[in-house]
Parts: C-alpha cells; structure tokens; sequence
C-alpha cells in the first residue's frame, strides 16, 4: 500500500466532491500522499462538516462550484492541469431523490457529462475514474454479490442516476476516449460506506452516533436488510488502485466493484448491534419500520473478485474492525483531539505507515 501512495508524490489530482465525506478523507489521503490536489464541489453539505473541522481547504486549493455549471467546471480542470481526475461529487441520498428527483438527474447524470466533457477539453488528464455506487444493479434480491457484468438498472431515482452516469461514461469511454493516447476511462462501484466524521442525514451510523450521545435509542427502519458496509478507507484504497494501474497502463480500464468479503455484508440490525457493543454506555436500537417508507433494496451484496484478480485489492479490515475505528474516532474527537489529527492517524494506520 505504502508503494501505492508513493505513486501519488506529486501527481496533480482534480477531486469533485471534496467538501463531502469521502471526498475529505480522500483529499487527506492525497495530501499525505505529497500530491497537488484541486477540489471541486460545492460547500459542505452538513453542518458541522468532517471537511470544515479537519481544515483540509487549507492544505488544497478548493474551489467551491457546482458541477452542474460546466463552463466552471472546466475552467477550474484546465487551471489544475490534472493528471488523475476523480469523480465523487454527487446527490447521495436515496430518500431526498424521491423529494427532488430532477435535481439528483442532473447532477448525477448531466454533472458526470460536464466532468467528462472537461476531461475531453484537458489535454494533461491521463486517468479518469467515475465514482458510481453498488446501487447502479438491477437489484434481483438474490444471495450471491453482482458482478460487473450484470445489468443496470436502479430502482429509485438516486440509483438510477448512478446507473445512468455509468452509461454515460461507458458510451463516452467509447465515443471519445478510444484512442490508445487518450485518457483511460472507468467506472468504481463501492458499498455503504461508513467512517468517522459522517455527519448526513439517513445514513445508519451518522444516526447512531447521534441517538448514542444523547443515550436515546436508534431507530432503525429497516433492520433486516442486507447492505456491503465498508470503511471510507476500503472504497478510497480501491478508487487508488484502480486510478494508478489505468494511469500506467490503459487495460485496466473498465468497471470495477469495491466492497466488503461476505462475512462482512450483514444487516442494519448486525451493524447497530455491533456498534452498541463497541460504544458501550447501554446504547441499543429499537425497530420502528415505516408503512409507507420509499422503497430501498432488502438485499445486496458485490462480487469484488475482478478487483481482487485484476487490481490485487482487497478488503483490510472486517466489519468488527470498522465500528471500532469510528468510535475510536469519534471518542477521539469528544475527548479534545483534533478531528485532523485522528483522521491522518487512521489514515496512516490503513495503509501501513
């Protein structure tokens, strides 16, 4: 891993999405990397923001836009001159792509054709991976993970957008990218992410952390289904890899899954039990299900043996392990440690340093 990082010493890298949760723990991870780092994206999208109490804007040049605005965008690419570009600013939530599906179509569809478009209009780019999601599948409900192979088609509006972005990349792959100089092109589709500084709304952890603080119960509206929970770091180690190989050499391009082993692809209802275990301090979590909820996928999991073959990626930590690092994490914090330091620290532990 250390020789992966080693990869990254001074490359100039263009980040979307920076502002957000994976975006500043992968904007940490470059930095202490020795890579120049341009970030795009518009501003925190929670407040407090994992991105605003680790003081990454001041370690980066960050310009704040959305992708939605192209001639932005572009301007903001060709003043970086990137040689990677990394895609991840997006409309996440499945809940609020039922409240305003429009807006997630457009960033999440025609934002992944500006970022593309500016990619086409900057000569330096050599490597360019579209951060998707493991919800771009046509999700059959079956027990065994989805390959890369298999057909797109998500249910709600955030998942389809996903999918749709796959398909836009895929066409534009092969519209504009096919010549042997041209920019390597691909696609990463990861689990639930989970990590320390995860500050959203609908999102498990996020939820039990705060339900945790204030000793109340965690309501859970779905504790039966099955998602591919990850840590951030997972996922970020995956997006790397994948970048670095198709940076040397171009085969490596495609699409690619990113998640957890099957030992670590449990319920909502596992994970909050896991986490009560390792807060302690009497957490526990109730089910309250909702009649009338948005449908959300019971069952999912991802075959990750192409990056596991191809890539040589593979998961670090179980699922155990990762419920452990955010609480450490977030009694870190609590207890006076900057949000920075713990952050880095982690950061550093992962990859061996």
């Amino acid at each position: 891993m250390k020789k992966m990082l080693d990869f990254y010493k001074n490359k100039k890298v263009f980040l979307t999405g920076h502002t957000g949760f994976k975006g500043t723990w992968l904007s940490r991870i470059l930095l202490l990397a020795g890579a120049e780092v341009t970030g795009y994206s518009l501003e925190p999208p929670t407040d407090p923001s994992l991105f605003e109490k680790t003081g990454t804007a001041s370690k980066m040049k960050s310009v704040i836009g959305d992708i939605r605005d192209g001639e932005k965008l572009k301007t903001a690419m060709l003043a970086a001159k990137p040689d990677i570009v990394l895609h991840l600013a997006a409309q996440p939530i499945v809940r609020t792509s039922y409240k305003d599906p429009v807006g997630t179509y457009e960033t999440n569809v025609m934002g992944t054709v500006n970022v593309l478009e500016s990619v086409r209009a900057c000569a330096s780019v050599r490597s360019f991976v579209n951060v998707t999601t493991d919800k771009v599948y046509l999700n059959k409900e079956w027990a065994w993970g989805y390959r890369e192979n298999e057909e797109l088609c998500g249910f709600d509006p955030y998942s389809n957008s996903k999918s749709c972005s796959e398909l836009v990349t895929y066409s534009y792959r092969n519209s504009f990218f096919a010549d042997k100089n041209a920019p390597a092109i691909s696609t990463a589709r990861s689990g639930n992410v989970i990590g320390g500084g995860d500050y959203a709304v609908d999102r498990i952890i996020p939820d039990c952390i705060r339900a945790a603080e204030v000793k109340k119960e965690i309501i859970l509206r779905n504790p039966d289904s099955t998602r591919p929970y990850q840590h951030v770091l997972e996922c970020l180690c995956g997006y790397l890899t994948l970048a670095k190989a198709q940076y040397e050499d171009k085969v490596f391009a495609g699409s690619y899954n990113f998640g957890p082993d099957d030992e670590s692809c449990v319920t909502t209802g596992g994970l909050a039990t896991l986490f009560c275990r390792a807060w302690g301090d009497g957490a526990g979590w109730k089910n309250v299900s909702e009649a009338d909820a948005p449908h959300e996928a019971n069952f999912l999991k991802l075959d990750c043996s192409k990056s596991k073959s191809v890539l040589g990626w593979r998961p670090k930590w179980t699922i155990s392990q990762a419920i452990e690092k955010i609480v450490e994490w977030e009694k870190t914090v609590q207890s006076g440690t900057s949000a920075a330091e713990i952050t880095d620290s982690q950061i550093k532990e992962y990859f061996g340093e």
